[in-house]
């Protein structure tokens, strides 16, 4: 018997997948190299594996009128993304005209399609919502292949919008969709643009589960399906990502628990998720966009991120963990703010010139916490006679030598760590000073415990605090490093809540 198309595809495709998972298994607990772990305003992600790459296609975060493309970002190894413009413009699609949402990509028939939702339809009186685009490659360009939506009106009280489509071991195609709190599924004929019928004859089935509000998700694993979806306003700080399993890609789908939700000290509306599976393994990360903290005004001010996907030994999920890390190996310092000073990240670490003060600061709000980074001080003596070290619980930072409000922890290159305060008016003081056994040149790391009122500080290997200090001055704010009269290199840097 003759090999079909998609069978040649797909064997190919899996032949790619695991070369490359032998080659490169990203193994992580979050974005290591740092969320966002791309630059600019993107929310909806949803991604595949294609040809040994992830990638990852997303909504242009902007105003309705303004989401007339989309665009997408490929990577070999989760760290080190391209972007790739305009994949899919609505120019192509006569009938889509703004609020091009919510790509849902897939492979088959030796073509890459992406299923997405367009006009925001509010009626069955008003034209749009999902449509299909097919290309060549994964990067498009995008063509319109039926001249106008695969699905065009309200079925089930759910709004034709953010659409994933599942492709099940036995080779049929699913869509699932729906906002406005309704969920339905439908099959896709193998031709991927026209949709068939159930054994009923009806061509939708609502599956909505509790609490369903938009952005449904279908993955399978070790025989169950899963499905994701969000709840909550996409605009505010509650949106947030819950789940379901069954034995069925149909269902019933009884919701569990939800797994994804805003972390006040890290980020808010943490929701619309993908997931993404490394070929080979069994490594799954929760991918998703999310609002920085301190933004009550721009909803659309939206950023991608993924952490860790971990399943319990009887295949629920558990709460997933919104971390902090940058080891710097994607060359960018994408989420962090700039206070005075040169900074550079471009050599997998983040060198920092000599400066009075420079920080460079991450927009956090962690009160109890764990906090340690990889600092290393010049070897040579002409690079400066000062201190390196960890800004936290910090607020208002500005340009200026002691301009924030918080706690700094150093190691200074007459070998001694220091723990101290900055108040307002850049007033320092020194909370305590301790000789160690610090050499310029070595690579040490440094790590504070903040737990209330009680500050310690660890350098090296020590796992006993050569600091250990009481002040209440500061409850909670930013995170960073910092620079005083001496060159640095920072790497590994590591917040998390203290447990």
């Amino acid at each position: 018997m003759k090999p079909s198309t998609a069978s040649l595809l797909c064997a190919g495709l899996c032949a790619a997948a695991a070369a490359a998972a032998a080659a490169i298994t990203p193994d992580f607990k979050t974005s290591e190299a740092g969320n966002p772990f791309v630059d600019g305003f993107y929310a909806d992600p949803d991604n595949e594996f294609y040809n040994g790459q992830y990638w990852v296609y997303p909504t242009s975060s902007y105003g309705y009128d303004d989401q007339t493309y989309l665009d997408a970002f490929s990577s070999p190894d989760l760290i080190h993304w391209t972007k790739h413009a305009n994949i899919l413009v609505a120019a192509d699609f006569p009938w889509a005209k703004r609020a091009v949402w919510a790509p849902a990509p897939i492979a088959r028939n030796g073509k890459y399609y992406l299923y997405f939702g367009a006009n925001d339809i509010q009626t069955n009186d008003e034209y749009g919502g999902i449509g299909v685009g097919v290309a060549d490659r994964p990067e498009g360009p995008y063509n319109d292949p039926i001249g106008g939506p695969l699905i065009a009106k309200y079925y089930n009280g759910a709004q034709p919008i953010d659409q994933d489509v599942f492709l099940d071991d036995d080779g049929q195609a699913y869509i699932y969709y729906g906002g406005h709190g309704h969920a339905n599924v439908a099959k896709l004929n193998s031709d991927m643009i026209s949709l068939g019928t159930f054994s009923d004859g009806s061509t939708f089935k609502e599956i909505t589960p509790k609490n369903y509000v938009e952005g449904p998700q279908m993955i399978k694993r070790n025989g169950t399906y899963y499905l994701f979806w969000s709840e909550g306003g996409w605009g505010g700080p509650d949106y947030a990502v819950s789940y379901a399993m069954s034995a069925s890609p149909l269902g019933p789908f009884e919701r569990l628990a939800k797994i994804l939700e805003q972390d006040t000290a890290v980020a808010t509306g943490s929701g619309h998720n993908g997931v993404i599976h490394v070929p080979g393994s069994d490594i799954y990360y929760m991918l998703y966009h999310r609002h920085p903290l301190g933004n009550n005004i721009d909803a659309n001010d939206r950023h991608l991120a993924y952490d860790r996907l971990t399943f319990n030994p009887d295949g629920t999920i558990q709460p997933v963990r919104m971390l902090v890390h940058d080891n710097f190996d994607d060359g960018n310092m994408l989420g962090w703010t700039v206070y005075g000073g040169s900074w550079d990240a471009s050599s997998n670490a983040l060198r920092a010139r000599t400066s009075a003060g420079g920080k460079a600061l991450l927009n956090t709000n962690f009160t109890d916490l764990s906090f340690s980074a990889d600092v290393t001080l010049p070897s040579s003596s002409d690079s400066g006679s000062g201190n390196a070290g960890l800004v936290f619980r910090a607020s208002r930072p500005a340009v200026g030598t002691d301009a924030y409000e918080g706690y700094y922890a150093g190691i200074s290159t007459s070998g001694k760590l220091l723990l101290g305060k900055a108040a307002k008016g850049g007033v320092w003081t020194q909370l305590a000073e301790t000789k160690a056994d610090v050499r310029p040149g070595k690579t040490y790391t440094l790590k504070v415990t903040a737990r209330k009122d009680a500050l310690s500080l660890y350098a090296g290997d020590s796992t006993s605090a050569q600091i250990h200090i009481s002040d209440g001055s500061y409850a909670g704010g930013m995170d960073g490093v910092r620079v005083y009269q001496t060159d640095a290199v920072f790497d590994n840097v590591r917040v998390e809540h203290l447990s």
